[in-house]
């Protein structure tokens, strides 16, 4: 890596930590630049959970109100959601991610429309199926989901948010603080996996990681100063247009 690959790297890793704070999927940004350096694909994917880690954990001062609120039902979501990470990240190093790739377009399109369409599709569940029931069924939800998310990640942001709208908070800025929390620790377990595997290429990592903390923190402070209803609107268009991406790369 020379020194304009590094300032690249940082500055897409600014952008993408900004990103990431406020509505998640800055990986359609951080891994095609990984791999435009030279990074093969897998090590590009492992190598972005590391540059993008900061900025989930940076943000996470700027929620500290939100987080104390809602501390006493972090633990399941927490455990449930590191263990599907880490038997993803194990898939990653077992198997060939071509497959699982082609997926991307169609989870990033379904998480849109759950994030959409949360309030309503958590009502109906409670009502049809009871509190219990429902509950059940949204953290085999979230443990696939975190499968994913020690897979590849791409636009699971938005997966969080739709799951932490399900679990009943509606308001966006305590949805976003879940989010957050749950994209930093149990990204902190992928990393232990694919570093023990030898797949994270660590001067490319650090270099984006520089931008992404500053972006991170700062976007964790913007995204509170934002209307929610507009905030909510464009993390459903970015969605739409992540799928929509992904649709074109995959199959076009």
């Amino acid at each position: 890596m020379d020194a304009t690959q590094a300032v690249i790297l940082v500055g897409i890793g600014l952008f993408g930590g900004i990103w990431n704070a406020v509505a998640g999927g800055a990986t359609l940004f951080t891994f095609p630049a990984l791999m435009a350096v030279g990074l093969p694909s897998v090590v590009a994917n492992a190598t972005n959970y590391v540059a993008l880690f900061p900025s989930n954990a940076a943000a996470l001062p700027a929620y500290r109100e939100e987080l104390r609120g809602v501390g006493g039902q972090l633990l399941p979501l927490l455990v449930v959601s590191g263990l599907g990470a880490v038997v993803g990240s194990l898939l990653l190093l077992a198997s060939d991610p071509d497959f699982f790739v082609a997926l991307i377009p169609f989870l990033i399109l379904l998480a849109t429309g759950l994030f959409a369409f949360g309030d309503a599709l958590r009502a109906w569940l409670l009502r049809k199926i009871g509190d219990g029931h429902g509950r059940t069924a949204i953290y085999a939800t979230l443990f696939v989901s975190s499968i994913y998310g020690g897979y590849f990640g791409a636009g699971l942001g938005i997966i969080l948010l739709a799951i932490a709208q399900l679990m009943g908070f509606t308001n966006f800025h305590t949805a976003n603080s879940i989010k957050n929390l749950l994209a930093t620790s149990f990204t902190l377990l992928s990393i232990i996996v694919f570093g023990v595997g030898g797949l994270i290429a660590w001067p490319q990592a650090v270099a984006m990681m520089v931008g992404s903390t500053i972006g991170g923190y700062v976007g964790g402070r913007l995204a509170r100063r934002v209307n929610t209803r507009y905030l909510r609107g464009v993390v459903i268009a970015f969605g739409l247009v992540l799928s929509l991406v992904y649709f074109f790369r995959t199959f076009a």
